[in-house]
């Protein structure tokens, strides 16, 4: 058999024990995953950039119903359209029982607004940081999975070429190669996990300080019946 056939992935699977095996499945499994959550999550930084403009569209509408409705077509199901109705349902319950015996009629509608919309904030942020968790797992565990992969095969290996006698370079070599892919298959399965996370924390981060001050401004709209006016010259 030619040397360069003998060595390789398929004569790493057939003559490895079953540790290695499930190494190599755990790999994969953990692969697959992280690959599903990194195109999910791509997916849908992609439909929260086509809902850029739905904020200030909301702002230009005629009064609070033409908002929502402009929300709801331009950023649907979006955390500014949840904010925006989770803070108007919030309103329209302070007014329903504002004159009310009882201890709902009691409360300050501030806070009953405030707290509405901490809720809605804290609701997409759970959205926003699911699977994070799973990613950045993988991305601090493949490479150590792969590294136990790696010295078991060596071990394996070895114990292999004391048990035949030859200990010649063209009978170790081999085997400790085939042993080094399961290092080069946990840095592969580790990188794009870890990229991705950096790249997704950073995105929802920038949408969470957008989501914050979207609420600061119909707290104060729905406290005093208009929106905090730009600060010329400040930081978006």
């Amino acid at each position: 058999m030619d040397s360069s056939q003998a060595f390789g992935l398929a004569h790493l699977w057939a003559q490895s024990d079953n540790i290695i095996r499930a190494v190599a499945l755990i790999l994969l499994v953990m692969s697959i995953t992280s690959w599903y959550l990194i195109l999910s999550r791509s997916l849908r930084q992609l439909r929260a950039r086509s809902h850029s403009g739905a904020v200030e569209a909301f702002w230009a509408a005629p009064d609070l119903d033409a908002g929502l409705r402009v929300l709801a077509e331009r950023a649907p199901e979006s955390p500014f359209e949840a904010l925006a109705q989770q803070g108007a349902a919030a309103a329209q319950h302070v007014r329903r029982h504002t004159h009310s015996n009882t201890l709902g009629g009691k409360l300050d509608t501030d806070e009953v607004i405030t707290r509405a919309l901490r809720k809605s904030i804290a609701l997409s942020t759970a959205a926003l940081e699911s699977g994070l968790t799973v990613l950045a797992s993988i991305g601090s565990t493949a490479p150590f999975v792969g590294l136990f992969g790696t010295v078991w095969g060596i071990y394996h290996a070895l114990v292999n070429i004391s048990v035949s006698g030859m200990a010649t370079l063209d009978k170790v070599a081999g085997p400790v190669g085939e042993a080094l892919i399961m290092t080069a298959f946990g840095l592969f399965v580790a990188i794009p996990a870890v990229l991705a996370y950096n790249a997704i924390t950073r995105a929802n981060r920038v949408e969470l300080s957008e989501l914050d001050a979207f609420a600061h401004d119909l707290h104060a709209w729905f406290a005093t019946g208009a929106r905090i006016a730009a600060v010329p010259g400040a930081a978006p």
